[in-house]
């Protein structure tokens, strides 16, 4: 499938005149296509257009802190996902979760949740149709115009769901003539991409453009106990989007797009045993005294007998977006999307070779989505009116399986090796919104926003019985618990084991019902020419959700509250030295309030302790600034330093559960998954070698430094700093038909940490991708 992916993305290319990027300038769309970010002397960098406020502007005039990052940028250093991204966003936070969702923050703002109906906090967005849930952002990093990344509360303009802030990719859209391009390449491990569009119009009124893109990748984890390998990445996907436009006030883009991802789920490495039941380690020699793992990217270990750690997922898109212009001033835009994603993956976790604890994963999440706006654009006004509606569903089974563990050992009335998580969720949201940036003066701009959001959720969950040796320990011991009230009947594989509080086994349900208003007032100033300062209040919320957590009590299962983060923050851009040098800056603090987070509380019945659950973190803060500088020092170089630094901490009383068990005051922490520095660089000098050929040189450091994975200040969750560099050297025809790109990325081979997680008896550490390098051939048509 792959090898016939690589040759169609070839054949479909035939040829045809040159093609450089081509700009969409029908005035009807805000999708416009524009230069890349790194190819623009500083002389246009002011002329970048971003969508950041659901309307085009430039860069210069948006009165916030954003990232804009073109997509020939983001193909040249391989940014692929969201987890790639944090090379050129500081700020910006990513955690490998293990289970194919991602977990990223911005600005300290996140949420840490491995489920298929993970909600993030930093909300994600291609041509602006909702990724409501993290794990359907695999594959949105492709054939882009560029990508913009919007630091702080989003949720007047983005919604709920976007307290960290938000990330639009913006697509590459229909050209007006024929266009091709395809791209090969290969790397270490065995790396095979492919890549390629074709474009166009096929009438006055229709124009197409087809998208795909193939990856197959060997093995890059090895064991450090056995011969063995694991790592392969097996994904394609595809989109295609036509637009029509009839009249010159009407247009209609149809959008499709999905991929197929048939990977393997990453191991752990074990770097210590931590028995969940210390009276039995004696039953589990073989994980007490395995072997910790070396200090080496690639080591790791697993047990996939009988079951590959395979991933068969698989996602898809469908969104129609319509435009009319009303008239000069005035237009209304509709989109309407949806989106379904299914999963079924196994994954080792225990991060030995040892059959101990494994899970096979099943599951699926939906997104119907419906906005409706109104956009105005006059002399000194700038209004935006709309509403939205969207129908979100997440179903979520877990099959665990713990034969060799002490947790099999926690019940006194036998063997618990095997049991089922079973998790429904239904989100339905209505929002109603407006925005207007208004000129009060030829320099000075108001901005003011509201969006009012009512979330309902309806959840049922349990856990369920997974043999027949499990339902007999769990009816003898809950028998035990219920005295003096009569006995329950025999479990059965399938049935729920969570009690109520009646001691009952059974399936927990509820509902969540909130409303909030979200809202942003601002003031900018420009003083002078690409001169900006800016202030800016806003509030926005996560809506509340409930756990998807393996419950033995009903009260592990309840929702979490909706989260609010009030932000103040002041910034600005200016030149330093005419247009070879200028700077953007921003301070701001977060007023961050019932902060949701993966914990343990006591259940009831008391007997079971303290048990896996979320909670709300009532008071917090966040502390911080950033600075960027762009130098264009002579011709063909440019360079970019940014750097951000973020203080959190916990400020109101709260108290939870360490890994270890021990409850314990959080007070004065710092969050989790929150290095207080972040520090990216990166520069490109490009010359002529001849009439015909232009080469270029890039290179990019990404360093920040060390956090935590877990409140309680202990050592063993720690997540160590380090520093990333990335290289592309490369050639290029002038007239933009050919170019050969060569690159390493993690030059150094730097050992690195990801996430650091504790699974029943063993401490295990997600490592990041050791040095990779390739080439990549790209000819355009």
């Amino acid at each position: 499938m792959y090898i016939s992916l690589l040759c169609a993305t070839s054949a479909l290319c035939g040829p045809s005149e040159a093609f450089a990027q081509t700009a969409n300038t029908n005035p009807s769309t805000d999708r416009q296509q524009t230069a890349p970010v790194v190819d623009l002397p500083t002389s246009q960098v002011d002329d970048i257009v971003v969508t950041a406020q659901r309307r085009s502007q430039s860069v210069s005039d948006v009165p916030m802190s954003i990232t804009a990052v073109s997509g020939e940028q983001m193909k040249d250093m391989g940014i692929s996902n969201v987890a790639d991204l944090v090379k050129l966003t500081p700020g910006l936070s990513y955690v490998e979760s293990g289970a194919s969702t991602p977990v990223f923050s911005l600005r300290g703002v996140g949420f840490f949740d491995t489920s298929i109906g993970a909600r993030p906090t930093v909300s994600v967005y291609v041509d602006q149709i909702p990724l409501p849930f993290s794990i359907m952002t695999s594959g949105a990093s492709f054939d882009l115009q560029r990508v913009e990344v919007l630091k702080g509360p989003q949720g007047t303009l983005f919604g709920a769901n976007s307290t960290g802030g938000a990330i639009n990719y913006v697509a590459n859209v229909p050209t007006d003539r024929f266009a091709a391009s395809t791209t090969l390449g290969y790397g270490n491990f065995d790396a095979f991409s492919g890549e390629g569009f074709v474009s166009g119009p096929i009438t006055d009124t229709l124009g197409v453009r087809l998208a795909v893109k193939g990856e197959k990748t060997g093995p890059w984890q090895r064991s450090y106990t056995r011969d063995a390998e694991l790592g392969d990445r097996r994904f394609v996907q595809g989109r295609f989007i036509t637009d029509w436009r009839p009249s010159s006030s009407f247009e209609v883009t149809l959008s499709l797009s999905g991929f197929l991802d048939r990977s393997d789920t990453p191991a752990a490495q074990l770097i210590q045993f931590l028995p969940q039941r210390a009276v039995s380690v004696g039953k589990i020699p073989l994980v007490a005294n395995y072997p910790l793992a070396p200090a080496d990217n690639s080591a790791a270990d697993w047990n996939d007998e009988g079951f590959p750690l395979r991933k068969h997922n698989s996602f898809y898109q469908g969104a129609l977006r319509g435009t009319w212009n009303l008239n000069d001033r005035l237009k209304l835009i509709s989109i309407t999307s949806y989106s379904d994603i299914d999963i079924h993956q196994r994954v080792d976790l225990d991060a030995t070779s040892v059959a101990a604890v494994f899970s096979d994963n099943t599951g699926s999440a939906s997104s119907l989505a419906q906005e409706v706006r109104l956009q105005g654009d006059y002399n000194r006004a700038a209004l935006v009116i709309g509403a939205s509606y969207s129908k979100d569903r997440s179903t979520q089974v877990d099959d665990y399986q713990l034969p060799y563990s002490t947790g099999t050992y926690s019940i006194p009335t036998g063997l618990f090796n095997h049991f089922l998580l079973d998790s429904r969720q239904r989100f339905d949201t209505k929002a109603v919104f407006a925005n207007i940036d208004n000129k009060l003066t030829d320099t000075l701009t108001l901005t003011a926003g509201a969006r009012y959001t009512r979330a309902d959720l309806d959840y049922s969950a349990c856990s369920r019985v997974g043999n027949d040796t499990t339902a007999a320990t769990l009816t003898a011991f809950f028998n035990i618990l219920r005295r003096p009230q009569p006995g329950i009947a025999p479990l059965v594989v399938g049935q729920c084991l969570t009690l109520d509080a009646t001691t009952t086994p059974a399936l927990v349900k509820g509902k969540l019902n909130q409303d909030n208003v979200s809202w942003r007032i601002g003031f900018d100033w420009k003083p002078a020419p690409r001169t900006l300062l800016y202030g800016n209040i806003s509030q926005g919320y996560k809506a509340g959700s409930g756990p998807v957590v393996p419950a033995l009590a009903a009260n592990q299962l309840t929702p979490v509250s909706q989260e609010s983060v009030r932000a103040y923050e002041v910034g600005f851009r200016t030149p330093i030295i005419g247009r070879a040098l200028d700077a953007s800056g921003a301070v701001f603090y977060y007023d961050y309030r019932n902060k949701q987070l993966k914990s343990r509380t006591q259940v009831e019945p008391s007997v079971l302790g303290a048990l896996e659950a979320l909670v709300n973190v009532p008071r917090s803060r966040i502390v911080g600034m950033e600075l960027a500088l762009n130098a264009h020092p002579m011709t063909g170089l440019t360079l970019t330093v940014a750097g951000t630094y973020i203080a959190s901490k916990v400020t109101g009383a709260f108290s939870g559960y360490t890994i270890t068990g021990q409850l314990a005051s959080f007070k004065d922490e710092a969050f989790p998954y929150t290095p207080k520095y972040q520090v990216s660089g990166q520069g490109r000098y490009e010359w002529s070698l001849s009439e015909t050929l232009n080469a270029f040189f890039g290179a990019s450091v990404n360093y920040r430094s060390g956090t935590t994975s877990g409140f309680g200040n202990l050592p063993i969750l720690d997540i160590a700093s380090y520093a990333l560099v990335d290289l592309q050297s490369g050639v290029a025809t002038k007239n933009g038909n050919w170019k050969v790109l060569g690159y390493v990325r993690n030059l150094t081979n730097e050992y690195y940490a990801t996430n650091v997680a504790r699974i029943n008896d063993t401490v295990r550490r997600f490592a990041g991708m050791p040095r990779t390098y390739g080439i990549q051939l790209t000819r355009n048509f």
